[in-house]
Parts: structure tokens; C-alpha cells; sequence
């Protein structure tokens, strides 16, 4: 029968080549659309990491909702100890603290509403490979009256590296506090928004200024970011009950997590819209080829042949057309997504955000799996209709298709 099958095959070269043509594009299609959405997705989620959040942050209970508001009400007081502890954890590169706080930045001759963080600078430097300085320099640990500030408060206050401002801010109890900075950088991070109004001084500083030790956010980059689901659950159990509240950068980024469902969604309707078109390609051709060949079923049958070899013998024919069009289009994708991996293709900055950059399509054993899957079987399944109808034709009506 497979002899026979591909005797057949071979035969109907035009029907063939479209029937393959139909396949080997769908699938390299899935391929090709599946690779991209997964680069976009994960270097959306990587720049969410390394511009702003890290991986895992530990902070009190209620910092999340309400700490914009009164940061100074949700100091953890013993963050260092935490950090230790977090630092010795295998999975960790990079454990650092942040202490928010909330003021006003003066030039000399205007205000601008400003949400800053004390932070370690090293640290924050190693975690922030996708902040871009756009302006002067990184702020450095031995900066100890030194600010980078975002690049739309750069922008409010006509500032520039080497300018002195003035920070106006309240302490923990209160009193109003205020010191002279200067501007050692600008920066632009992966979320507009943030840029606006963001300011970071070395956390030595903000502590000085806030009257209060401590940290409201300790913030855990991991060496994996396939490890952020262990190492929050390994954290869970021993901190929550104590008044502490952790989520991973999924959950601190409402931005990303919608983002994922708009584009897991419009690929999963791609899905269908190609599963669609290769059922149908594939039905045309295959309908339109049996059909022809209806007096050759009916001397097959004629000469003791049952009706059940000839659904076998069509459908094993669309089997190997279904499997060799799979294996083609899961090569020639392969193919086509290195091919312009190597090229890039240049993006524009996502909904808030200044930062443009170089897409690839990248290839995945899941996605090439579904493509081949898809392909193979939307080939037998549009072929069932036709090898069941030609299978029940009676022998006569058959034979006369000869005549």
C-alpha cells in the first residue's frame, strides 16, 4: 500500500506541489510568527527586569497599594539581615535594597515633583543593563552627593550633568529636610512614566535625609529568570508570615502581564486563521484529485479490493504529503528565522517608552512541534471527507468515471 501510495503521489505532480505549497507555508508560517511573538515577549519581560524591578522583591505587607502614598510608614528595619539571607540563596547574583521617597527638585528657579530612591549604586548599576544613560554617567557608590535623575525630569528642569539642584523632601517624622545634589547623569528606562519623575541618590543618603534606617524594598536579581517561580516560593514560607509580602516582576508589572494576554491571544487566532487555510488548500486539492481519480478507485475495488483500502490508501497518501510538507516547512522555517536573526528587525519603542529595539525570531522546540503538528494533521483531517466519500461511491457508479 505504500508503494502504491507514493506511485500515486508521484503521479499527480501538479496537485502535489499545491497540496505541499499549502502546507510548507503554514507551517513556516507558525514558526516564523511564534519565534517572533516569543522575542517580543522575552525582551519585553528582560528589559521589565533589568531596567527597574529585578526578579523578586520582598517588601511589608501593604507597601504595593498604599507605599506611593507614605513610603515612610513601610520601612523594613532589619533589611539587612534579609538581604543576607537572601544573598546566600544559590539562585541569587545580586541582592540590593532601595528606600523610596517623595519631594520636590529645585534648579534655581522651579519645582518639579519628584519620586526618588536611595539605592546601591554598584548593585543597582549591575541590575539596570537596560537603563541607557543618555547624559553623563552612571552614579557610583563613592558619589555620596550625587543624583541621576530620569530623563523627563531632565527635561521639566532643563537640567544637565554638572548642574547643582536642590532636594526638598520631608523626614520620616515629618520635618522638612533639604540638601544640595549634583547631577551626575541622565537616564531612560523602560517605562516613560517612570522617567518623569524618577531621581535616585546612593541609599546612605536618602537614609541620612529621611532620618531612618532600613529599606522599603529588597530586591533579589537571580542568575535564571527561569528560576523566579522557585526562589519565590522558597521565600514565601519563611517570610510571609512575618509580615512580608513577595511577588515576582510579573505581578509588578501590569504592563507586561497584559501585554502577554494581547499577544498570546492574537497568535492563538493566527493559529486557527492558518489551520484554517491549510484544511482548506488542502481539501481543494485533495477533493479535486480524488474526484479525478474515482474510475481508478472503482477498478480497484472491482478487482476485490475492499471499500475500507481504499480510505487507507488516500488517507496514507495525504499522510506522507502531510508529513513530508511538515518536514519541509519546519526546515525552511528554521531556516527563514536564522536568516533574519542575523539581520534583526528594528522595532519602535512599546506604549511608554523611549527605548527602540532589534526583534529576531527565535526558535523554539514548542513552537516547532505545534507547526508540525498542525501541519501534518489539518492534512489528514481535510482528507477524510474526500476518502470516505470516494470509499462509499458504489462500484458501478464508479467505473463508469472509466468510460
Amino acid at each position: 500500500m505504500f508503494k502504491l501510495a507514493l506511485r500515486n503521489i508521484l503521479r499527480q505532480k501538479s496537485r502535489t506541489a499545491m497540496t505541499l505549497a499549502a502546507i510548507v507555508f503554514g507551517v513556516s508560517g507558525l514558526i516564523l510568527t511564534g519565534g517572533f511573538v516569543a522575542d517580543v515577549l522575552t525582551q519585553l519581560g528582560e528589559a521589565t527586569i533589568h531596567s527597574q524591578l529585578g526578579h523578586v522583591q520582598v517588601f511589608k505587607q501593604g507597601f504595593y497599594e498604599k507605599g506611593s502614598r507614605s513610603p515612610e510608614k513601610y520601612v523594613i528595619d532589619d533589611a539587612d539581615q534579609i538581604a543576607r539571607f537572601a544573598a546566600k540563596m544559590p539562585e541569587a547574583d545580586t541582592v540590593l535594597q532601595r528606600i523610596r521617597f517623595a519631594g520636590l527638585l529645585n534648579n534655581g528657579k522651579a519645582d518639579w515633583a519628584i519620586v526618588g530612591e536611595g539605592v546601591e549604586p554598584d548593585k543597582e548599576n549591575h541590575l539596570g543593563t537596560f537603563v541607557r544613560i543618555t547624559a553623563g554617567r552612571q552614579l557610583k557608590d563613592e558619589d555620596t552627593s550625587g543624583v541621576l535623575i530620569g530623563d523627563g525630569v531632565a527635561k521639566a528642569l532643563a537640567l544637565e550633568p554638572g548642574d547643582t539642584v536642590t532636594l526638598i523632601m520631608n523626614t520620616a517624622d515629618g520635618a522638612l529636610n533639604t540638601t544640595e545634589l549634583n547631577v551626575v547623569g541622565v537616564f531612560q528606562s523602560f517605562s516613560k512614566d517612570f522617567d518623569t519623575r524618577a531621581v535616585r541618590i546612593p541609599i546612605a543618603a536618602a537614609r541620612e535625609l529621611l532620618a531612618r534606617d532600613g529599606a522599603n524594598s529588597i530586591v533579589l536579581l537571580l542568575h535564571r529568570t527561569a528560576d523566579t517561580a522557585l526562589v519565590k516560593d522558597l521565600l514565601i514560607p519563611r517570610l510571609q508570615s512575618l509580615g512580608f509580602d513577595i511577588r515576582d516582576w510579573v505581578e509588578l508589572s501590569d504592563f507586561y502581564a497584559k501585554t502577554v494576554e494581547l499577544y498570546r491571544t492574537q497568535f492563538g487566532v493566527l493559529q486557527w486563521i492558518v489551520l484554517i487555510m491549510v484544511l482548506l488548500s488542502v481539501f481543494n486539492t485533495v477533493n479535486m484529485s480524488v474526484f479525478e481519480r474515482v474510475g481508478e478507485f472503482g477498478t480497484l475495488m472491482a478487482l476485490g479490493n475492499t471499500r475500507g483500502y481504499v480510505f487507507r490508501l488516500v488517507m496514507v497518501e495525504n499522510a506522507m504529503l502531510g508529513l513530508f510538507g511538515a518536514v519541509v516547512g519546519v526546515v525552511l522555517g528554521t531556516l527563514a528565522a536564522l536568516a533574519i536573526s542575523e539581520v534583526g528587525i528594528p522595532m519602535p519603542p512599546p506604549p511608554n517608552s523611549n527605548v527602540a529595539y532589534t526583534a529576531t525570531v527565535r526558535v523554539l522546540p514548542n513552537t516547532v512541534l505545534l507547526a508540525f503538528g498542525v501541519g501534518l494533521i489539518a492534512t489528514l483531517v481535510a482528507a477524510l471527507l474526500p476518502a470516505h466519500r470516494v470509499s462509499r461511491t458504489p462500484i458501478v457508479d464508479a467505473l463508469r468515471y472509466n468510460i
